[in-house]
Parts: C-alpha cells; structure tokens; sequence
C-alpha cells in the first residue's frame, strides 16, 4: 500500500474538522495541479496519508485513511480534476513540524521539502515509518 500527505491550511480546514467529520469523513476536493491530481488518482481505498496543517503551523498532525477512490471534482467546470474521501484515524501523539523534517537527513529526499508547493504528495514507506515514530505513533 502506498502512503500520502495531504496538506491544508487549517482556517480552511484543520486536523479537528477532519476529526468531526467521523466515520463517513470528507471529500478532498480543490486541488488543482496536475501532478497532485495523479497523486489523487492512483490512491486506492485503505491507504493512509498525513494530514498537514500548511502556512499556519506547518506541521504534520494525524493520519487519514482513503476512503473512496478518484471520482470528478464537481466544482471543476472543465471535468479535468478528482477528489478522494478521507476520513480522520488518529492524531500524532506529537506533531511532527516542518523545520524537525529538515533537520533529520533520512527526510532529505522526502516531497514535503523537495516539492513544498505540491498539495498531495507521495510518501515512501520509509518516509512513513519515520514520521511515525517522531510523532510518537506505530507505523
């Protein structure tokens, strides 16, 4: 299974939004790059990724599962864009910031520093595993 990281801005939609939408969660509509939206359409149900509270915070601050797969976005005009669901699993124990993810050199090549600006990215396993234990979570 592949992992993921999700960014948001949390005055639009935070960690605790995600967390109150339960068990039926949430579209993750809006994006509107290319790269992410091919990111979108290879999830499949039951992967999980990192929530990430982008431009206030910048930290890493739960994980969510897919699930449902790529359908069209409907607020894209055009037809060209997807969206998932994902719904909330569990918070990190300790968020996991940015500026700790530049330090650790085993993140180096990870996409949240090499891509900044990509909305949702892929995660390597061992990206995963890291994160996880920083936060303070089993992988």
């Amino acid at each position: 299974m592949a992992h993921w990281l999700y960014k948001s801005e949390p005055s639009v939609w935070s960690w605790d939004d995600q967390v109150k939408a339960g068990a039926k969660g949430t579209h993750w509509d809006g994006v509107r790059n290319h790269a992410a939206k091919l990111n979108l359409m290879a999830m499949k149900k039951g992967e999980r990724g990192f929530f990430y509270h982008s431009n206030e915070g910048k930290e890493i601050v739960g994980i969510v599962e897919v699930i449902s797969e790529a359908y069209p976005d409907p607020k894209d005009e055009k037809g060209v864009f997807v969206m998932v669901d994902l719904k909330a699993v569990k918070p990190l124990a300790r968020p996991v910031s940015l500026e700790v993810i530049k330090t650790e050199p085993r993140l180096k090549e990870m996409a949240l520093i090499k891509f900044s600006r990509l909305s949702v990215q892929p995660v390597t396993d061992a990206e995963w595993a890291l994160v996880c234990e920083m936060g303070g979570i089993a992988p």
